[in-house]
């Protein structure tokens, strides 16, 4: 004979019935977060590059999506109104919408200062200035270069950001050694300081975010060094940028985690030209 269903089965149902919903609510509201935030990231990317004569440029980006893990990693590359090219790389500090967001402030602030002044120093000083104004807890970490195709020059400032890495064709290479400052978005009033750099025929830089050199598995020493290796290797061989951007984002495997992970890569193709 079947047993009838008691008054506490019943109610034991009910409040099964309501936490089935409510996760299932809080699940959807999670998706649609993430779904909102890599729509973010990927509506502030560039849709293509700027093409320069005997440099040429080469991206590869890998958003993190594992739960509400997205971050704010983003590269970008445009035209100056003096002619030189402006190239950025940068991360936002934590892995949310938020974060995302804050990230889409950083760059649009870097393009619209940059039409104002291109000297790398001044002008993450003054987004630097902008960002702490916002009163926002979140801080980018950032590095900008402006190239001068005519002369082969490149100016380069870091605001608490990864350094490069470079390789030369006759088999040199290693870790940008340019003294750097601090994030921004921390405190007003900061000097970023620029070094300079003579490009070659062959020559080859890696900017990149630490997503695609540092984790539990991989300490931040020998993720650059795997990256200076392959970018030795690529300028040696006489390998396209694509062809590293590709290679140094697989490295980013191996790093442990799921984090954001961003490669900017410009190779000079051309004749060796004089500053």
């Amino acid at each position: 004979m079947p047993r009838k269903r008691s008054t506490d089965d019943d109610e034991l149902l009910v409040r099964l019935r309501s936490l089935t919903a409510q996760a299932r609510e809080r699940a959807e509201y999670q998706r649609s977060q993430v779904e909102l935030a890599i729509a973010l990231q990927r509506g502030m990317l560039p849709p293509d590059l700027p093409d320069t004569p005997r440099f040429h440029l080469a991206v590869r980006y890998a958003p993190a999506c594992y739960g509400l893990n997205v971050g704010g990693d983003w590269y970008d590359a445009f035209p100056l109104p003096d002619g030189h090219i402006g190239l950025t790389i940068g991360d936002v500090q934590g892995h949310n919408i938020e974060a995302a967001a804050f990230m889409g402030q950083v760059r649009v602030a870097l393009r619209a200062l940059a039409s104002v002044t291109g000297e790398p120093g001044e002008l993450l000083a003054r987004t630097n200035d902008l960002l702490v104004s916002l009163g926002s807890d979140l801080f980018a970490t950032c590095t900008f270069m402006r190239l001068d195709p005519e002369a082969g020059v490149l100016e380069s400032a870091r605001a608490g950001h990864v350094p490069f890495v470079w390789a030369t064709a006759d088999g040199k290479s290693g870790v940008g050694e340019d003294e750097g400052g601090p994030p921004l978005g921390i405190e007003p009033g900061i000097d970023y300081p620029v070094a300079r750099y003579r490009l070659t025929t062959g020559g080859m830089f890696v900017l990149l975010t630490d997503g695609v050199v540092e984790g539990p598995s991989l300490p931040i020493e020998e993720g650059l060094d795997q990256v200076v290796r392959l970018a030795g290797v690529a300028a040696v061989a006489g390998l396209d940028a694509q062809s590293l951007a590709a290679a140094v984002i697989k490295g980013a495997e191996r790093v442990g985690h799921e984090d954001d992970a961003a490669v900017l890569v410009m190779g000079h193709e051309g004749p060796d030209a004089t500053p």
